[in-house]
């Protein structure tokens, strides 16, 4: 079993910054790799960012690339993912997933299918 317990969603303005957290439970963590989805009110859930088990690989959907980054450190089992000039656009429930397979391309990672274990989410909502 695995536990995932996203923190640091808020209100901000348009062009600030957020970075959200999400601490993992249950198994080694270093056992999986990370990634994190979002959904807004009336859309389909959608990629947003993932990071394989050591970390050596990064994905980013086209939509936050250059303004989001995904990080994480394994000794204290919690992934990041900093949000830099936030839109409007980026309002939703961020939500991460955790992947017990292993994944090594964009299509594997940005595949909300290939996660195993989900967070509660956290909300985001940027104002404009």
């Amino acid at each position: 079993q695995v536990q995932l317990v996203e923190s640091g969603g808020g209100l901000v303005q348009a062009g600030g910054s957020l970075r959200l957290s999400c601490t993992a439970s249950g198994r080694p963590f270093s056992s999986y790799a990370m990634g994190w989805f979002r959904q807004a009110p009336g859309k389909e859930r959608e990629f947003v960012a993932a990071i394989t088990r050591t970390g050596g690989n990064t994905y980013y959907a086209d939509s936050v690339k250059g303004r989001f980054n995904i990080a994480r450190d394994n000794a204290k089992n919690t992934v990041y993912l900093q949000m830099n000039s936030l839109k409007p656009e980026d309002t939703a429930v961020y939500y991460c997933a955790a992947d017990l397979d292993y994944y090594s391309d964009y299509k594997t990672a940005s595949s909300g299918n290939e996660y195993d274990y989900w967070g509660q989410g956290t909300p985001v909502t940027i104002s404009s």
